[in-house]
């Protein structure tokens, strides 16, 4: 027997991002990703959006009035105003009284909210970031047009099609849409590269890139396998399978999950995520709203390919949506023993609808519910502004760093298939809490890390070593290379030079976390996005409970 039966009553829905949450330690930072984040969850279905036959004066009533003002206001407004971009930002405000997650997506901005959810895209393919207002090359993705055509890392790009791109407070947005365009097209880059008297000129024929939403999967030691899944895109079923897949054949036989700084994405890709590990014929998720029109329920239907041995899941604030879902499901059948803290806490389900102008309208039409019967969405009776801020009150509040923080009432509390108690309304509750960092929340820190001198740092060093790494397999790096004292100073030192006052008390507070970093970011240019993980891995608390949690895993979840 090599299937369950399918139980599903619609098709599943799918989300996209919704919220803003931090960008872990472990997980690359993509700045342009914050605001669109914002843009809140959506579900992809069939039905055309109609509109209501309840109150159909008001609305009429409602849609003249809007009109008439803005008639009055384009053709007698003492200035001249742009009648658009006020009928935008009415709308925008609208939508702010109804939930955080409804949301207006103006023409303009629609190609990069969609870029989130997909798999590839038109592109030189390169890894870059800006340093001190110069961009520059960290890495070329393998196989790609920016590796073709031998950028290196460490090269600074100048212009871009004889545009200055360096020197001018270029957005990471900004270059990220110079950069991308039709497949076969070509762009000009000038670049500045270390030890060459000349300005370089290469041109680059765009191709299609991958965008991989499974960041890394690797084997941990010879039974433990490490799946990071960044977000729920178009691939990342696909992704998921093949790396489950290849673990398997070297031997897995215990998986740790990391779903930290998941924001969400396509809520199909997650359930389908979870049917791996589920066995049987069993509730995932279901939504339920106005009247039935947008009501599911989505079970587990596929023999799975990790349906038995231990689990560990890691989730964080900025785990949201349909990775709470994932979460949920598998904490509810006592699948998947949960490690980190409480989730983002977004359970309100998006409808896109394409508004004629390009334009597009994000509209909540439903709740959706964990197999007990969890609403893990939290309040936004205080505000759309008081709403934005609730991950920093947690913050003031002392809950990323003490579990006794954090109070449930009884009425929100629920049972697992073996009785264990879980809390509903407001996120995912994890199975073993583990405080944050404190070394990551040093002023000094967070301002080396706001002026991007870590990753600088780590590129200098690996241009002023490149000869010895190459010399290196990432093995024998691992185990030898350590970021010395003398290396700490010379950090400082360029923070010096960037106007940040030196602070020898907060590099003393930040060391251990910061030669962490430095040697990730190193191996990273050096080896890879693998190695990268590695060597966080080792100085992750989290990570690292979750490891210690994996042994007894299965006995907490069973209760033997």
């Amino acid at each position: 027997m090599n299937a369950k039966s399918n139980t599903v009553s619609t098709p599943a829905p799918e989300l996209t991002p919704m919220s803003a949450p931090r960008a872990s330690r472990f997980h690359v930072r993509q700045p342009w990703l914050l605001a669109l984040v914002l843009a809140g969850g959506m579900l992809v279905g069939a039905n055309p959006f109609k509109p209501s036959g309840q109150n159909p004066d008001s609305t009429s009533r409602g849609y003249l009035k809007f009109k008439e003002i803005l008639s009055y206001v384009d053709r007698d407004y003492v200035d001249s105003v742009d009648a658009e971009a006020l009928s935008d930002y009415a709308i925008g405000r609208m939508l702010e009284r109804l939930d955080p997650h409804s949301v207006f997506i103006p023409a303009k901005d629609q190609i990069q909210a969609s870029a989130f959810l997909q798999s590839d895209f038109d592109g030189v393919g390169v890894e870059f970031n800006i340093f001190q207002d110069t961009v520059t090359v960290i890495a070329s993705l393998g196989g790609g047009p920016a590796e073709h055509a031998g950028l290196r890392p460490g090269d600074q790009l100048l212009a871009v099609n004889g545009e200055a791109v360096s020197g001018v407070h270029m957005t990471t947005e900004q270059m990220y849409s110079k950069l991308r365009g039709p497949r076969a097209s070509r762009v000009q880059l000038q670049l500045q590269r270390r030890g060459s008297p000349k300005l370089l000129n290469v041109m680059v024929i765009r191709e299609r890139v991958p965008n991989s939403s499974v960041e890394v999967a690797y084997m941990v030691d010879n039974q433990t396998g490490y799946i990071k899944v960044s977000r729920f895109a178009n691939n990342t079923y696909e992704e998921f399978k093949q790396a489950l897949g290849d673990l398997h054949r070297q031997g897995m036989s215990r998986l740790v999950l990391d779903l930290r700084g998941n924001p969400g994405g396509y809520l199909d890709r997650a359930t389908k995520m979870a049917d791996e590990f589920i066995a049987g014929t069993r509730k995932i998720v279901y939504t339920d709203g106005k009247g039935d029109q947008y009501d599911t329920q989505t079970y587990s239907r596929v023999l799975g390919e990790f349906e038995e041995g231990p689990l560990v899941v890691l989730v964080d604030e900025g785990s949201a949506s349909a990775a709470e879902v994932v979460a949920g499901a598998l904490q509810d059948h006592d699948r998947a023993l949960l490690v980190g803290r409480r989730t983002f806490g977004k359970g309100l389900v998006q409808q896109p609808i394409a508004l004629n102008d390009g334009s597009e309208l994000r509209l909540t039409i439903a709740r959706y519910y964990t197999p007990s019967g969890r609403s893990i969405q939290k309040s936004y009776q205080g505000g759309h502004a008081e709403y934005e801020k609730e991950l920093a009150t947690r913050q003031r509040r002392g809950e990323y760093f003490h579990a006794d923080s954090i109070h449930f009432a009884d009425s929100l509390r629920y049972r697992t298939m073996h009785g264990r108690t879980v809390y509903g309304g407001g996120g995912i509750m994890p199975d073993l809490f583990v405080p944050r960092d404190t070394t990551a929340f040093s002023k000094y820190y967070r301002r080396l890390q706001s002026r991007n001198l870590v990753r600088e740092f780590a590129l200098k060093f690996y241009q002023d070593h490149q000869a010895e790494l190459e010399g290196l397999r990432f093995e024998q790096f691992n185990v030898s290379f350590r970021v010395t004292d003398t290396q700490l100073q010379a950090l400082s030192a360029l923070a010096i030079r960037t106007g940040l006052a030196a602070d020898a008390a907060g590099l003393r507070r930040a060391a251990p976390l910061l030669r962490s970093q430095l040697k990730a970011h190193i191996a990273r240019i050096a080896y890879g996005k693998n190695a990268y993980y590695t060597v966080l891995a080792e100085q992750d608390i989290e990570f690292q409970q979750a490891l210690r949690a994996i042994d007894t895993s299965t006995a907490q979840l069973t209760g033997n």
